[in-house]
């Protein structure tokens, strides 16, 4: 059976090529009683656009490259937060009718790959999540000039906009809630220095000792589970008297707890811990974490809607959400 055409949809509804064409695409010129007579002729047809006729005519795509430069296991495996994020922004953008192309750019290769594709016109718009530093795609796909916005502050200076949210802030609040259980030795196992999460909540961490005239004790790890346990042991090692931890992640908080338990050291008697995000797991951890909530359904659901804004002129104002502390029963 023949796929029914526009010129069939036309004659059914006893218009022109040209006046079903404007209806098919959305355009708002033609008389109400005219466009019913086409969506009936279209229903009773049973006829689909051609996607690759309607984008010529559109100059749209109506795709957009969600962008994501971790490998494949960081994403679907290990960090639920990539998961909560792209189910988040998919719901979104197939509210506004846009297809999601979920695209992993982990090595050069890969870069390479993403930009031959954006800048072969396949998306009308790109979103970019968990950028490194030396990562070259936020200034590579500004030249091209398709709209991107970044699920966070890019960590080079590039003009994008972005959604982030108060990663100072919310470092500031664990640390004073730390303080203001009369923890003196507090130490933080930050995230990794060339992302802006890392950088911005260890310079909260920072803001609350030096106001409390405390010391800093720093490990480093990546955001991982392994990385906090290796980190949690390293601050024992250095410091055997802390007495309290805050962590730039929950994950990394989950390892922290492993590294405590098998060291000997009760949470929270001996040693606070607060974590950072706030992610399923941390209700269940043992003691359930207190963590700072980081609102990632909302972040990623206000990055769409300011590419969206994006295509029609709209602001291109960075958005900063609220974190928020939850208490439980590890600090």
């Amino acid at each position: 059976m023949r796929r029914p055409t526009l010129e069939a949809v036309a004659a059914r509804a006893g218009v022109s090529r040209a006046t079903a064409s404007r209806v098919v695409n959305g355009q708002t010129t033609v008389a109400p009683d005219i466009r019913d007579a086409v969506l009936r002729a279209i229903d009773e047809l049973g006829y689909l656009p051609n996607p690759a006729a309607r984008s010529l005519v559109t100059q749209r795509t109506d795709s957009i490259a969600l962008v994501v430069s971790e490998p494949p296991t960081r994403v679907f495996s290990e960090d639920p937060l990539f998961a909560t994020a792209i189910r988040s922004a998919s719901v979104e953008l197939e509210a506004a009718d846009k297809q999601v192309v979920l695209m992993l750019a982990s090595s050069p290769k890969s870069h390479a790959r993403v930009e031959r594709y954006i800048a072969g016109g396949h998306v009308d718009g790109v979103m970019l999540i968990s950028m490194h530093g030396a990562d070259p795609l936020p200034a590579a796909l500004s030249r091209l000039r398709v709209p991107v916005v970044s699920y966070g502050r890019p960590a080079v200076p590039v003009d994008i906009p972005y959604v982030d949210n108060d990663n100072v802030g919310g470092a500031e609040a664990a640390v004073r809630h730390l303080v203001e259980a009369g923890r003196r030795r507090i130490a933080t196992i930050a995230g990794p220095q060339d992302m802006i999460g890392g950088q911005d909540r260890l310079t909260g961490y920072r803001n609350i000792l030096r106001d409390s005239d405390r010391r800093s004790i720093v490990a480093v790890g990546d955001f991982t589970r392994q990385s906090g346990a290796v980190a949690m042991r390293q601050l024992l090692g250095d410091d055997p008297g802390l007495d309290a931890v805050f962590v730039a992640n929950d994950l990394m908080a989950v390892g922290a707890l492993q590294s405590l338990r098998l060291a000997g050291r009760r949470v929270p008697d001996d040693v606070a811990v607060v974590g950072f995000d706030d992610i399923e797991a941390a209700k269940y951890t043992e003691p359930p974490l207190t963590t700072v909530r980081h609102p990632v359904p909302e972040q990623a659901a206000a990055m769409v809607r300011l590419l969206l804004g994006l295509f029609t002129g709209g602001s291109a104002e960075p958005i900063i959400l609220p974190t928020e502390l939850v208490v439980r029963e590890s600090a």
